[in-house]
């Protein structure tokens, strides 16, 4: 190859003097002999056992090896002595031979640039001193470890998506399994199956968005409807009165942005789970609101329950406490009794922020019997609907929820990835 040489490696000038590792395995066979022994006696037994199978001139039988055929010519060492001689050999030997790492090829113009940058003091080591060897012999300029170098800004999660993610695999290493739920519901899921009255004030139109087209979406088998029917007149089997009016089928078919996570919940209920079972998602939610600095008219609730036979208020309040320390970072917080239609008892828990105080975190309870029973679960089941959104501002330190959909690249560069 025209301004090109090629040169032995340590280990080819090795086989060159002592032989190729096959060809001293084929001589060494004098009839059949155990692998074992052949391998004190042959260097590189390895090397020499795969290229001597490859070539067919032994062949293994039950950890023994035998002798095929012994050949002379060993075509790999004729081309390594006429290299070392400065001779041409065939292309295609000169491919196995790089192959095999017996020998290396150095460029000429590689050499002439290194031997011009002898006797220079450079501040950056270039391949071809590297390649050579002759970054020994130049002069390399004290680095001055006191500089501020360049700052670089690899490529990251975006950092609320990265607290999403980090919230649900820690979720999931606690023993939770994720629930599932469309975004559009029936207005059945999001309120009928949750023992909220059609006539609650949240259920109006200033509270909840609803869709033009399509209006209606399908409801659950004919047992579930009509018990949850049953519980919101007259309160069904479990012992309650119910609401006390005329449950609509057509209302309950609504179709409707899901305005909590707890519509998820209730469709888990409803489907057998497991007992005793710890379930969560992760959801977007659609509420109208007055867009501030703390809320939106979409955003991320995180829901939780837990069912069991043994549960308990003081397990729901020890559970609140862990996400508000673990996972949100808070040092303070606080429990406030609340009210929700489908929870008895309730209570709310708020976390200090450095800068804008107390901020509300989530609303939990115990589902009532008017909720679980009709949904074919009779074990106690403790709830919690987070808002998501503000325990990110928390750990993320920001003031304003709208920065956690922010496109400044300032802000998005420096964020630290938090959980």
């Amino acid at each position: 190859m025209s301004g090109s040489m090629y040169k032995l490696t340590e280990e080819g000038k090795n086989y060159l003097e002592n032989g190729l590792p096959e060809a001293n395995l084929a001589e060494s066979l004098r009839g059949p002999m155990k692998i074992e022994d052949l391998k004190a006696r042959i260097e590189n037994f390895g090397i020499a056992l795969q290229w001597a199978k490859k070539k067919r001139w032994i062949r293994l039988e039950s950890g023994k090896l035998f002798l095929v055929r012994k050949t002379r010519h060993i075509p790999e060492h004729d081309a390594l002595k006429r290299l070392s001689e400065g001779k041409q050999v065939d292309g295609k030997m000169i491919d196995l031979l790089l192959k095999r790492k017996l020998i290396y090829m150095e460029r000429e113009d590689v050499v002439k640039k290194a031997e011009k940058m002898l006797g220079k003091e450079i501040l950056n080591l270039p391949p071809e001193l590297i390649k050579t060897g002759m970054w020994r012999r130049v002069k390399i300029k004290p680095y001055n470890v006191r500089v501020t170098g360049k700052k670089i800004y690899p490529g990251k999660r975006q950092p609320y998506k990265h607290f999403l993610s980090e919230v649900r695999q820690r979720l999931v290493e606690l023993g939770f399994m994720e629930m599932m739920g469309p975004m559009i519901e029936t207005e059945f899921w999001n309120f009928d199956a949750l023992y909220q009255a059609q006539n609650h004030p949240s259920r109006d139109w200033a509270q909840t968005y609803t869709l033009k087209h399509p209006k209606y979406g399908k409801l659950p088998g004919r047992g579930v409807v009509s018990r949850v029917k049953a519980a919101h007149e007259n309160g069904w089997k479990t012992g309650s009165t119910g609401w006390g009016y005329r449950w609509d089928i057509k209302k309950a078919s609504q179709l409707m942005p899901r305005a909590h996570t707890t519509a998820s919940s209730a469709r888990t209920l409803a489907n057998l789970p497991e007992i005793p079972g710890k379930y969560f998602a992760i959801s977007r939610c659609f509420r109208p609101d007055v867009i501030d600095a703390t809320h939106g008219v979409e955003f991320n609730q995180m829901e939780g329950i837990v069912i069991d036979k043994s549960l308990t208020f003081r397990e729901m309040l020890g559970t609140l406490k862990m996400f508000a320390m673990e996972i949100g970072g808070a040092k303070k917080f606080r429990f406030y009794a609340d009210y929700y239609p489908f929870t008895e008892p309730s209570v709310q828990i708020s976390i200090k922020h450095p800068e804008m105080g107390w901020i509300e975190l989530a609303g939990a309870g115990i589902f009532r019997p008017e909720l679980t029973e009709p949904l074919g679960v009779k074990e106690p089941v403790i709830a919690w609907g987070l808002g998501i959104d503000r325990l990110a501002m928390f750990k993320l330190n920001i003031k304003d929820i709208r920065e956690l959909f922010s496109k400044n690249l300032d802000w998005l560069r420096n964020q630290r990835m938090l959980i």
